[in-house]
């Protein structure tokens, strides 16, 4: 809930974030970028994480696998392994050396993936046996797009295994040197599989009510939290995003019903959470199918403000946020952060183009998912010098 540290703020006010002091409120939004190859953090992601760095800016890492059944995308990073987690160390530190404060996005999948990621080529583990509908395509590891295969329904008994990958994985990510963890409950991966009722036809005690349905994430974050913390761990959720069929019939009593559960559970844990990260609806996927209704900017304004209202704690947005949406969810009270996607893939030194209203590099999307450690990745041109390199003018923040 707004309060009156938000009055009269902007992007670019300071924030305090829990324990973390941040000098401004634009947030680089977590990414899949696929250069991290055999699943290893390679020198190119501390670059890239560098560039994007401010000092008291704030970071969340692209989704990091929590286990070698979490893939759905070629090369991207894990924390399930030492040799990944001593990889994601010099990341850390490069991001550090510039001030800022970075999470690890924790991340399965679920059905949205494929046996070629699979071990031992095995099928997808999800919610439910249902597939994902052809309208939707898997990136395969030579370049060329697949179908996505029928998923196994997880036993009622292998959950609490499942629960245990993602515990391991925030020990792993703080081992790293990492902040603090943000759990990706969202865009139609494992958990948004749990908890919408277009995908979870579950039966058993996950299954059916609402109370049910958010057991699975519920439990995450409280082994978590008792692994690492309340004040190093975040959630990210998107109860109005169809993506990879990810529907609800009420998503906007579905987003109540994840906030009401993470206000029980601060309070339990006499602590709060370090924020929950909401995606705008505008962030859908109506653009690219042919079903689904867009919702009005009423109706995605009312569900976005009704979850900030109701959520105690910091509120991050993101989905589709100009510098303007930006500044006028901050001034609004709308939001406390807004973190920013692909023009943070093509202005490293988005915070300070963004401060001065200078020109934006536009990106060029047949780059966002290929393995080219430079092109489409670190080469983008920063403000001051008008070519790649390490931004000097970012001090001046």
């Amino acid at each position: 809930m707004a309060d009156s540290s938000q009055q009269g703020a902007t992007l670019f006010s300071p924030y305090k974030l829990g324990k973390f002091s941040l000098s401004h409120r634009v947030v680089l939004a977590p990414m899949t970028r696929c250069r991290a190859l055999n699943r290893i953090p390679q020198p190119a992601l501390a670059d890239y994480y560098s560039q994007r760095s401010t000092n008291g800016g704030f970071l969340i890492t692209e989704g990091t696998l929590v286990s070698n059944t979490a893939a759905g995308f070629p090369h991207v990073p894990g924390i399930y392994t030492d040799e990944q987690v001593e990889a994601w160390k010099k990341v850390v530190d490069a991001a550090h050396a510039k001030g800022s404060i970075i999470f690890c996005q924790l991340w399965h999948v679920g059905r949205a993936s494929h046996q070629v990621y699979q071990p031992g080529g095995g099928s997808p583990i999800s919610s439910t046996s249902k597939p994902i509908s052809g309208r939707w395509r898997i990136l395969l590891p030579d370049g060329s797009y697949g179908t996505y295969p029928k998923p196994r329904a997880l036993e009622t008994y292998e959950i609490p295994q499942v629960v245990e990958q993602y515990r391991r994985a925030a020990l792993n990510a703080i081992r790293a040197g990492f902040d603090g963890i943000e759990i990706h409950g969202a865009h139609g991966y494992l958990i948004d599989q749990f908890l919408k009722d277009g995908i979870n036809d579950r039966v058993d005690e996950y299954g059916g009510s609402y109370a049910n349905r958010c057991k699975f994430l519920v439990q995450i974050i409280e082994a978590v939290v008792a692994a690492i913390g309340a004040d190093r761990v975040a959630v990210r959720i998107s109860p109005a995003i169809d993506h990879l069929d990810a529907m609800d019939s009420d998503p906007l009593s579905l987003g109540l019903a994840v906030v009401e559960r993470l206000n029980k559970l601060q309070l339990n844990f006499a602590a709060k959470l370090v924020y929950l990260h909401v995606t705008q609806p505008r962030y859908t996927a109506y653009g690219q199918t042919e079903s689904g209704r867009p919702g009005t900017e009423e109706e995605e304004n009312h569900l976005m403000r009704t979850l900030r209202k109701a959520y105690e704690g910091t509120f991050m947005c993101s989905g589709g946020f100009t510098r303007e949406l930006g500044m006028q969810a901050v001034a609004e009270g709308d939001a406390d952060l807004v973190s920013y996607g692909r023009l943070f893939i093509s202005n490293p030194d988005l915070v300070l183009r963004l401060k001065l209203n200078a020109p934006l590099n536009k990106y060029v999307r047949k780059t966002f998912y290929t393995q080219d450690p430079v092109v489409g990745y670190t080469d983008y041109p920063f403000l001051s010098n008008g070519s790649s390199g390490r931004g000097g003018s970012l001090s001046r923040l």
